[in-house]
């Protein structure tokens, strides 16, 4: 680990300036990962809404495939925490999690219970608290034995989370399309980004939120403590996919590290190692739900990978961060 950060020191000291200009590394952030990656969600809804239209069973392997498939959307882009998905908090609407307090199941219990009629409504369930909507919410209702039973009323909250789902990703897209992704590309006085180093700082921001958002809540959590592992704290177990959760992210991660990178060799080649190194980990892994975190031996793989993802962390900020002249700065997860 010392030669490592001598390594990361010596990186971050001799950075030569970027031979793109910044506003030149933002374009291709914008047009080769942000709007590719919203509109591939866009699409992915849209196609979970129609799944659910179709056959809103809970136990349909179609509209598990279609719900698996617009996560999948989602996650490669939660990362981007800035602009049309904080909007109307559209990001936690879409992902209300993590949910320490079990708000999500009390959520959905009580819509059930009193049958209420905002599942009809696309307006009226877009009211309804952002803990019984989105992505947890929805494999609640397609995996948990206590709601996945076929009702009539549990038909009618599949489709409008569903629906619901679809016109969160819709208007993410529409806002992205229709302005956000101007005011990124003319950054000025009087607007929301100053200059391009205040783009490219909110883009590395986001790199790096994402990278600890892994490192912090998709593996810390169900690792918990040596004396008291916490599997069932994984994200997404239900379905069992909390490692392929990771692995979705790593992917959407790894692309906008190498297009932030796409200048500067040195920090490319050493964040494409380090991706690669946290993929093989993965890859070997085998413990979808982190259910191995209970042994000694099972908590250790997954601590190596966690480290792992760490050191990519650790790379934007040694090496990528002073090549593009930018620091991680606040973000929506700050002060949680």
């Amino acid at each position: 680990m010392i030669r490592r950060s001598v390594l990361a020191l010596a990186l971050a000291l001799c950075a030569a300036p970027l031979a793109a200009a910044p506003a030149d590394i933002a374009e291709a952030v914008i047009d080769r990962h942000v709007l590719p990656g919203f509109a591939r969600f866009e699409a992915a809804a849209a196609d979970l809404e129609t799944a659910a239209e179709a056959d809103c069973d809970p136990g349909s392997e179609t509209l598990r495939t279609a719900w698996g498939a617009a996560f999948d959307a989602w996650l490669g882009v939660s990362h981007l925490r800035l602009g049309p998905t904080e909007t109307d908090n559209r990001a936690f609407a879409l992902a209300f999690w993590p949910d320490p307090r079990g708000m999500t199941p009390k959520a959905l219990a009580g819509l059930i219970a009193d049958a209420d009629p905002m599942v009809d409504s696309e307006a009226g369930f877009a009211t309804v608290s952002v803990a019984a909507r989105g992505f947890y919410a929805l494999e609640y209702l397609l995996y948990d034995p206590q709601f996945a039973a076929p009702t009539p009323y549990g038909c009618a909250l599949i489709r409008a989370e569903a629906r619901d789902i679809h016109a969160l990703a819709a208007a993410i897209l529409a806002d992205w399309q229709g302005g956000h992704a101007d005011l990124m590309r003319h950054p000025g006085p009087e607007a929301p980004y100053k200059d391009e180093r205040e783009v490219l700082k909110a883009f590395f921001t986001a790199l790096h939120e994402g990278l600890q958002v892994d490192v912090d809540l998709r593996l810390g959590r169900p690792l918990g403590t040596f004396e008291r592992p916490r599997p069932t704290r994984a994200e997404s177990w239900r379905s069992g996919r909390s490692l392929h959760n990771v692995t979705v992210t790593l992917a959407a991660l790894r692309e906008l590290a190498m297009l932030m990178a796409a200048e500067d060799p040195a920090s490319a080649a050493a964040l494409s190692a380090d991706f690669d190194r946290a993929d093989r980990l993965a890859a070997d892994l085998d413990d979808p739900v982190f259910a191995g975190v209970a042994t000694p031996q099972g908590r250790l793989r997954v601590e190596i990978l966690q480290q792992a993802i760490h050191e990519i962390a650790e790379e934007t900020r040694a090496s990528l961060g002073p090549a593009l002249g930018v620091a991680a700065g606040f973000n929506s997860r700050d002060g949680d």
